[in-house]
């Protein structure tokens, strides 16, 4: 039987293409793995036709293969070591039921850690992702639906709908801070849908670094929120809602002014703990469709942009900057459609029944974004090109199609 949200992939193309393990385990080396393993107590009691250290490398194959079979993705992980001893000939593939069993005892926590340690912002200081002395970075949310069982449903929840009939599928929030120069999510954090990004934001704030130039959207805007993301060192860019208070205090040349933010009306008004602000406004123009009647025709909508920094000097940085590196903000919406489009495939819902579960294969899906990633900024960088201008799309189909040279571990590890 089918999972629960099971789409039938398009097209002659199977789940017989191989896994090249060089691009997860040059990511994730083995000792890397092994330590994680043990940090987190999920190495194995006895010896195991499926350990830890190989299950870790399924997950993410699983996140690479979301179209296949539990066995699919694990006869894709193994073809490669055949070569060294021709074992595998004769190893006897594991049942689905192994498999999941296998998954559950590795449990989430390794991947969650994994991704943790290893996923660090790698853009090359002074290229496309850098302005001036600042990383840009990015942070937002998405959702993602999951297969619909009864704990799912009610460990991550359910979106609402206008009518009196349910959503199709429970979903996860994630949580995302991402290198705009390089699309890699370099933190995350995952809860149910029914939980706020706004809410989820401090899980990230530990990731925020001084060489960073953070932007983020009107949802995330709080006095709290601005002034620990402040307190981290990071500058930011943030978006404000139209309806927000912020008061002239000085005129700049570049059509900037200062302002401040305060955490209530009664403080704005008494002038009392009040952060300095920076605000840039500018409009933006965009085509549009309106109707009327037969005909339709093309009608511009302006919308006006209200931003906020830290960065109070127009001369380390003027408004027509800051509100064109805004717009590289967007980056995110881009790494988002990788992870959920290209490397999950349109319309295919998570296949784990349980909420552990589910974790464990949301960040195995960012463990693998992310060496896909990797290796897209080390060949970039190689070729001084702009990480950006190489296609996700073909690197993902061909790190599935290549086989390992060699594994990341041994037969009489994997046996």
């Amino acid at each position: 039987m089918a999972r629960s949200g099971w789409v039938t992939p398009e097209g002659p193309e199977r789940l017989t293409d191989h896994i090249s393990l060089g691009v997860l385990t040059r990511v994730y080396p083995a000792d890397v793995v092994d330590a994680v393993i043990e940090r987190t107590g999920a190495l194995e009691q006895r010896n195991r036709l499926l350990p830890s250290r190989l299950m870790v490398y399924y997950v993410m194959a699983l996140a690479l293969f979301s179209n296949g079979s539990y066995e699919e993705a694990m006869r894709s992980l193994l073809a490669g070591m055949e070569w060294l001893t021709g074992r595998y000939r004769e190893w006897v593939m594991p049942t689905k039921a192994a498999i999941y069993k296998a998954r559950t005892r590795l449990g989430s926590a390794v991947m969650v850690e994994l991704f943790a340690q290893v996923a660090k912002p790698f853009a090359d200081p002074g290229g496309p992702g850098f302005y001036k002395g600042w990383r840009l970075v990015s942070v937002d949310g998405t959702t993602l639906d999951l297969a619909d069982t009864p704990a799912n449903e009610k460990a991550y929840g359910r979106p609402g709908t206008k009518t009196d009939f349910k959503s199709a599928f429970p979903q996860a929030r994630v949580l995302g801070l991402v290198e705009c120069g390089t699309h890699a999510v370099i933190s995350a954090v995952v809860a149910g849908c029914t939980t706020s990004e706004h809410d989820l934001y401090p899980a990230v704030l530990a990731d925020l670094a001084k060489d960073m130039l953070a932007m983020a959207d009107r949802g995330f805007f709080s006095y709290t929120a601005w002034k620990d993301s402040a307190a981290t060192g990071a500058a930011l860019l943030w978006r404000m809602k139209a309806n927000a208070v912020l008061p002239v205090h000085e005129d700049y040349g570049d059509g900037s002014y200062l302002s401040a933010v305060y955490p209530s009306s009664k403080d704005r008004a008494k002038d009392t703990h009040g952060i300095p602000v920076r605000v840039i406004e500018y409009n933006v123009t965009t085509e549009s469709k309106a109707t009327s009647g037969n005909e339709t025709t093309d009608a511009p909508q302006t919308s006006m942009f209200r931003l906020i920094t830290t960065i109070l000097d127009p001369a380390a940085a003027s408004s027509e900057d800051l509100a064109g590196l805004y717009a590289r903000r967007w980056e995110i919406e881009s790494s988002f459609d990788e992870l959920k489009t290209h490397q999950r495939g349109p319309n295919v819902v998570l296949r784990s029944k349980t909420p552990d579960g589910v974790l464990q294969e949301i960040y195995g899906c960012l463990c693998a974004h992310y060496a896909i990633r990797s290796l897209i900024g080390t060949v970039a960088a190689e070729f001084d090109e702009d990480p950006l201008s190489f296609s996700f799309t073909r690197t993902i189909r061909a790190a599935r199609r290549s086989i390992a040279a060699r594994p990341a571990f041994s037969p009489s590890q994997a046996s």
